[in-house]
């Protein structure tokens, strides 16, 4: 087996911690754009069920869904 020299391998350890940053912010971004389309699709839910109630004037199914709806806004700063 071949004796790497001490540059050799601290540029092969540099290189591995670079990797690791780099893959570690890839996932952080993979993971906000999974989160943006799980708020975009529960906020496009509430806002057809808030519709539907209006259309058949349900006040209190209104008023339910329009709480949830402030309350997913507030939670995802929105």
């Amino acid at each position: 087996m071949k004796d790497k020299s001490y540059s050799n391998l601290m540029k092969t350890g540099a290189m591995n911690r670079q990797l690791e940053k780099e893959a570690f912010v890839q996932n952080l971004y993979i993971e906000m754009f999974l989160r943006e389309i799980q708020l975009n699709s529960e906020k496009e839910k509430l806002q057809k069920q808030i519709d539907a109630a209006i259309d058949q004037r349900q006040k209190d199914v209104f008023m339910k869904l329009s709480k949830q709806l402030n309350e997913l806004n507030k939670r995802f700063g929105t």
